[in-house]
């Protein structure tokens, strides 16, 4: 049966008492959890759709022709028309919408008027629309969560090449030492946001390849500190009792220098989340991230800057959305630091 030692469970412990950030990460792990069945909150798809006695349940299903439902034509079918024609219906059929009912990509005209549309309760758009009549409550919550999945799978990318090359140059040290720091110097002085915009702007990025291209310059921050966590411990005797005993370099460095450097790995990981949300962000904004029409936080900044005395709605949404995340995540990693501080249960003699 797997058990926590001691003293991580004295830092859990001790990160539940600080409740800021205990409570921070109880809600974003409740908003990821949302954001990754957003389609049942906010669809154009029905929920449930009730049609002669059948049901039908469209959010994670095939495509369904209105020519089902009895709409007249083979395409996708329009639930909210649907839902209209069947209100009142007097054999039972029936209609259930999810609280938004549409997509982030799909656009909403009223006759008359022009995009950006304001809030609107009755239209079921509580946050408006942005220039092109898309729901900017639906693309916020779609764009937060390509935004966490984008900086979770880079966080994962990078600590596993920045810790293995930051172990491997301190406990090796030498030669394998001195090229990777030459290596990390060329790599740090290349402009990081620069080198990303170039290659962006040659390139049509999409959530892949920016990925990898963030990833190819992105590994280097946690490389220096392992690199001086690992050469620290080296030295001690219970790496050293594992080379008398025979252990390899690999089971060495895996099984026990890296679980007693753990944390220098955890109070970095909230860091990293936030740097990965803005920086996808700042290059969405800046036009070299994700191609529209891609849900994204940093395209309604953008449209907040041009609409943000004709539609402030969307820059108050956007900004208010990025302070409330972006916060959040700060709060846990001051948390998790004091929490995985050493200095914490150290006495000096």
């Amino acid at each position: 049966m797997f058990r926590l030692n001691p003293l991580t469970l004295e830092n859990l412990k001790r990160f539940r008492s600080l409740r800021r950030g205990y409570w921070s990460f109880i809600i974003m792990m409740l908003l990821i959890f949302l954001s990754l069945v957003a389609e049942l909150f906010v669809n154009s798809r029905a929920l449930v759709v009730r049609y002669d006695s059948k049901l039908y349940f469209p959010v994670y299903g095939a495509i369904i022709p209105g020519a089902r439902f009895g709409l007249g034509y083979d395409y996708e079918t329009d639930y909210r028309q649907l839902k209209k024609q069947l209100s009142g219906n007097s054999r039972g059929d029936f209609v259930i919408m999810p609280p938004i009912p549409y997509n982030p990509y799909e656009t909403d005209f009223i006759d008359g008027s022009y995009p950006p549309f304001p809030p609107s309760i009755e239209r079921r758009h509580f946050l408006g629309t942005d220039r092109t009549g898309r729901d900017i409550a639906a693309r916020l919550i779609y764009g937060f969560r390509i935004s966490i999945i984008f900086s979770l799978i880079l966080l994962v990318f990078n600590y596993a090449i920045g810790i293995s090359v930051g172990s491997l140059m301190g406990y090796l040290g030498g030669r394998f030492d001195l090229f990777f720091q030459r290596i990390i110097e060329i790599w740090n002085n290349i402009p990081y946001l620069y080198a990303i915009i170039i290659i962006s702007s040659i390139i049509i990025p999409n959530f892949f390849s920016l990925l990898g291209i963030m990833i190819f310059f992105g590994w280097i921050g946690i490389t220096w500190y392992m690199r001086t966590a690992v050469y620290s411990e080296r030295e001690r005797e219970y790496v050293l009792a594992a080379k008398a005993m025979g252990a390899s370099t690999f089971r060495i460095i895996a099984k026990h220098i890296i679980p007693n450097t753990l944390s220098v790995i955890i109070t970095f990981i909230p860091f990293a989340v936030a740097g990965g949300i803005t920086a996808l962000t700042a290059l969405d904004y800046l036009g070299f991230g994700l191609a529209p029409p891609v849900p994204s936080w940093g395209q309604l900044l953008a449209e907040a800057s041009q609409y943000n005395i004709a539609a402030p709605w969307i820059g108050i949404s956007v900004i208010t959305a990025l302070v409330i995340v972006l916060s959040m995540v700060t709060f846990i990693g001051e948390s998790v630091r004091e929490a995985y501080d050493p200095k914490k249960f150290t006495t000096y003699e």
